[in-house]
């Protein structure tokens, strides 16, 4: 019996050509090396301002770098924190007290009401999800007097209260939230249920894991906001007290000095720059990591 061969398929393998020249590619990185320039230009320029004389500040035509660098800004900076009423570690403690606690509770919370919004089903769902994307169109300022009026019955007007409460009901991050969950598979859940998981032990092992980019967006944008609330007529009605202040605040009082503190204002402004800048990239790393680890687009 002749033996019958046995011929394996061929496997064809498929190669993606890309039709652009060497041109072509050069082209689009100096495009895309412009635009990341002109986005890290005012950054730098303000990490540059930080060591300028006086003189070199206010020069026209403005100069990108220092000709003659120096710390004289950060000496004057403290020196004059040293004549301050309230020390300058009071004003970064209550910037970190206040940018943590709004953060933190603004994750958890924005969290919490996600889930049932877009993983469970209720009377009033579609509503309510309405109701959310409707709140995105109003700013912080249409909502003043409404919020001074709660805050004035809740008795937490000039406390720290008064900083945090409006950043725990942001509704960007809810927003945020309930997209990223509603791509978390239902099958994940459902063989939860089936284990005999509740839907709280659901929420924090199972679906917060797979929204990690999203709390991470959050966390960034949260972070960012509270931490840069400057001492505007708006939060002026709201905290009055120099005790519980920001750094934020007491930027804007240093640079209302005059031109004698416009060297002392850019030393701050880079002090006050540094921590989100610092989250951002940290968070950014981990964004991508888990997108690609996870498959999420």
């Amino acid at each position: 019996m002749a033996r019958e061969k046995i011929q394996k398929p061929k496997k064809h393998l498929i190669h993606l050509r890309v039709n652009r020249s060497l041109g072509g590619n050069i082209a689009i990185f100096s495009i895309v090396f412009l635009f990341a320039a002109f986005m890290v230009l005012p950054l730098l320029y303000a990490v540059f301002s930080a060591f300028k004389p006086l003189d070199e500040i206010y020069i026209f035509p403005p100069r990108f770098f220092p000709k003659r660098p120096t710390r004289d800004n950060f000496v004057q900076l403290k020196l004059l924190a040293d004549s301050f009423w309230i020390p300058l570690s009071k004003y970064i403690f209550n910037s970190v007290f206040v940018s943590v606690v709004a953060t933190v509770g603004h994750l958890l919370l924005s969290s919490m009401a996600a889930y049932p919004l877009a993983k469970l089903h209720f009377a009033g769902k579609k509503t309510l999800n309405s109701v959310v994307k409707l709140s995105l169109l109003f700013t912080s300022a249409a909502m003043l007097i409404p919020q001074y009026i709660v805050m004035a019955e809740l008795n937490i007007v000039n406390t720290y209260w008064a900083y945090i409460l409006p950043a725990l009901q942001s509704a960007l991050g809810l927003y945020l939230m309930i997209n990223f969950m509603s791509m978390v598979p239902e099958s994940m859940l459902e063989a939860a249920r089936i284990d005999g998981a509740g839907e709280w032990r659901i929420w924090w092992s199972i679906v917060m894991p797979n929204i990690k980019p999203a709390w991470l967006t959050v966390m960034v944008f949260t972070f960012q906001s509270v931490w840069n609330t400057t001492g505007t007529t708006q939060m002026s009605t709201l905290v009055y007290d120099e005790k519980i202040k920001m750094v934020s605040s007491l930027l804007s009082q240093v640079v209302a000095g005059g031109t004698a503190r416009a060297g002392a204002g850019a030393a701050l402004g880079l002090l006050l720059m540094l921590p989100p800048v610092l989250i951002f990239l940290f968070s950014q790393s981990k964004i991508i990591e888990t997108m690609s680890a996870s498959g999420m687009k």
